[in-house]
């Protein structure tokens, strides 16, 4: 047992800080020594809440000699540069998806860390989940044959959460292609072998007033030959955790008589300045701010909607209590223990990575990757053909 602590700065204090806030709060392997956001309510909160130092720019926070890694969760147009220069100072990187905009800006963060010596992770996504990573394991094992076809579907409220304008807007890093196909393309790749030969797509962005895409629907194809067909759609209407018996992204529990809050709560903001003042609020340090550190009783895994992997001999099915296997004689249903943090699975990657040296499976070859695929994707939207994306790896490659 290793007493090893890791020491993160958090560059960015927002929504994703705040849903990675639980796992840093409870596992006793990271501990966070400082915070930089542009918000000085945030960073007062994050001072009253860690008795840590906040400052109100990245290079004080990278100058701090006890930070050793950066947690990166600035807007997304932000991530190459932050990156870039958290490097610079000699600090370890873990930046939140989407790694970047652009493939290049992807391969520039991947040089500065190959050039100063450290390591960078890319994540959260949700193929860190454990069901997903079982399901990789299983395939693995070569008991149910190779993959051959692979179902992704998410319904979500995802567009009618409070945004900023860049938030709505697809050359910004806006839109869900960016935030929420990063998700679903990540894991797609992981079970299908992760080599992309070509997309072939569709987008739709059919709200006047949410002026980016909220849906996409995808063909994708694999060397080898598996394919996939990858859906999303954040409008609101359809909620496909009903399909886990309410299970939300998070692995919580929700309550059906909330369908529809998120419209609702956007009945309140009139302009995009008040629906940037209502995101400020419900954020880390807001007005309306709750603590979120709390483990909610039940918690079950995370989880991005419905995946089934067809392989030669078995469907297989995971979701938020483990994998349900289909044989050509039987059904069974492999569970898995509840986690008892959420996404630990993040923290386990990112000690081994920095502590013990092990290459990760998150690593920036692997996102840029996932990225060129998200990128693919919209291009083959606007073009009307198939897109055939750039530095594809293996899921092995790093084993």
């Amino acid at each position: 047992m290793t007493n090893r602590l890791l020491k993160i700065g958090v560059v960015g204090l927002g929504r994703a800080f705040t849903l990675m806030l639980p796992t840093f709060v409870h596992d006793s392997r990271v501990t966070l020594v400082g915070a930089t956001d542009p918000i000085a309510q945030a960073r007062a909160q994050f001072e009253k809440d860690f008795g840590a130092p906040s400052y109100d720019s990245i290079e004080a926070l990278c100058a701090n000699p006890a930070v050793e890694l950066l947690y990166i969760a600035s807007p997304h147009q932000f991530h190459a540069e932050h990156v870039r220069l958290a490097a610079s100072f000699g600090k370890h990187v873990m930046v939140e998806k989407p790694m970047a905009l652009t493939v290049d800006e992807c391969t520039g963060m991947i040089e500065a860390a190959h050039r100063a010596g450290v390591h960078l992770i890319v994540g959260h996504s949700h193929s860190f989940n454990t069901p997903i990573r079982r399901t990789r394991e299983l395939i693995d094992s070569g008991r149910y044959g190779a993959v051959k076809m692979i179902h992704a579907m998410n319904y979500t409220d995802f567009l009618y959460r409070p945004r900023r304008p860049e938030e709505l807007d697809t050359a910004a890093g806006g839109g869900v292609i960016h935030s929420q196909a990063t998700h679903q393309m990540d894991i797609v790749r992981l079970l299908g072998g992760g080599l992309v030969r070509s997309v072939r797509a569709h987008t739709g962005a059919w709200d006047a007033s949410r002026p980016t895409e909220g849906a996409y629907s995808a063909l994708i194809e694999f060397e080898g030959g598996a394919f996939a067909s990858s859906t999303y759609s954040g409008y609101g209407h359809y909620d496909s955790d009903e399909l886990f018996s309410n299970i939300g992204e998070m692995g919580q529990a929700k309550n059906p008589a909330d369908y529809g809050a998120a419209r609702k709560r956007l009945e309140a903001a009139a302009t995009s300045a008040e629906e940037t003042a209502l995101k400020a609020a419900r954020n880390y340090g807001g007005s309306l701010y709750t603590a979120g550190t709390a483990l909610p009783q039940g918690l079950q895994h995370q989880h991005f909607g419905q995946f089934i992997v067809s392989c030669e001999k078995a469907d297989l099915r995971p979701g938020p209590a483990g994998i349900a296997i289909y044989t050509d004689r039987e059904k069974t249903f492999e569970a898995l223990s509840a986690p008892a943090i959420p996404r630990q699975e993040v923290i386990d990657e990112l000690f081994s990575a920095v502590a013990e040296g092990k290459p990760p499976v998150h690593s920036g070859e692997w996102a840029r990757a996932t990225t060129a695929a998200c990128l693919a994707l919209l291009e083959s939207a606007r073009s009307g053909g198939s897109c055939t994306p750039s530095h594809q790896v293996s899921h092995n490659a790093n084993s």
